[in-house]
């Protein structure tokens, strides 16, 4: 009778099936242990590391992170999404760089929030790991970022995300920060230079001739520190415009044989 009972109220009382299996098969409970036999080897792999996540040593949660990104898979990646969210910044930075197998948009989207983090560190990486992505998605944060944000280091990496985007949109902003005429507020000088540096580079790789005119003014302005100038000539010869040949081959005459012979190097790729 009790068989008989069970059963009648199993098939009523759906949640007494599990328990009917568990009784009466024994070999039920191991098919539940063993869900995860289901999962592939990459699943299995992933899911060793979302769980280290959960670990209250920093350390742990980071190598986790590192793990899923070497996997350059993207199920490692929105496992790592989670970790965006964590409370200390070195295991949210990681995590940033850890979910760069996401499809572009996907990617920023998840990264995008981060700008505005209350850590420098934070949102320098987060610019950097934007501009892995290259999502034109993330180019109007990017240009605020570069516009307004109070570090120099993340104005810069900024400037570095918006050139390997290469979006035409970030050169109007890129030639401001170039001439210092976006600047609200003063930074160190070698701050100041590694920024400028990073503007004129990325209008290089974005290789529009709106951004001439800007670069042959750094070039050509004797008080710009000679890097600045050098990264000018550099930027002119990867665009291309013959306009700035004149300004190339005064440059030259530069005392400074660096600056010299890399506005050669430029003249030589202009033609």
């Amino acid at each position: 009778m009790p068989m008989r009972f069970l059963s009648t109220s199993a098939l009523r009382k759906g949640w007494l099936v599990v328990l009917v299996c568990l009784i009466f098969f024994p070999g039920a409970s191991a098919t539940f242990g063993q869900a995860n036999d289901r999962l592939t080897p990459v699943q299995q792999r992933i899911e060793v590391q979302r769980r280290r996540l959960s670990s209250s040593e920093v350390e742990e949660r980071r190598d986790a992170l590192m793990k899923l990104g070497a996997m350059r898979h993207p199920d490692a990646s929105r496992a790592a999404i989670s970790a965006l969210n964590d409370p200390e910044p070195s295991v949210r930075v990681t995590a940033a760089h850890a979910i760069e197998a996401l499809p572009a948009s996907e990617a920023a989207s998840a990264l995008l929030p981060l700008l505005k983090d209350k850590q420098e560190l934070v949102r320098r990486e987060i610019a950097h790991a934007l501009g892995a992505t290259r999502s034109r998605s993330a180019v109007p944060q990017l240009i605020e970022i570069l516009t307004n944000d109070k570090e120099a280091a993340v104005r810069a990496a900024a400037a570095m995300a918006l050139g390997r985007i290469g979006d035409e949109a970030a050169v109007v902003p890129l030639v401001e920060t170039l001439s210092g005429a976006s600047a609200k507020k003063k930074s160190k000088g070698s701050d100041n230079e590694f920024l400028m540096r990073a503007a004129a580079q990325s209008l290089g790789e974005i290789r529009s001739r709106a951004g001439v005119a800007g670069l042959i003014a750094t070039l050509n302005n004797d008080t710009n520190p000679i890097d600045v100038r050098r990264a000018a000539a550099t930027a002119l010869g990867s665009i291309g415009d013959i306009t700035a040949a004149p300004a190339l081959k005064a440059a030259i005459a530069s005392n400074d044989p660096y600056l010299s012979q890399t506005a050669q190097e430029a003249l030589r790729r202009m033609h």
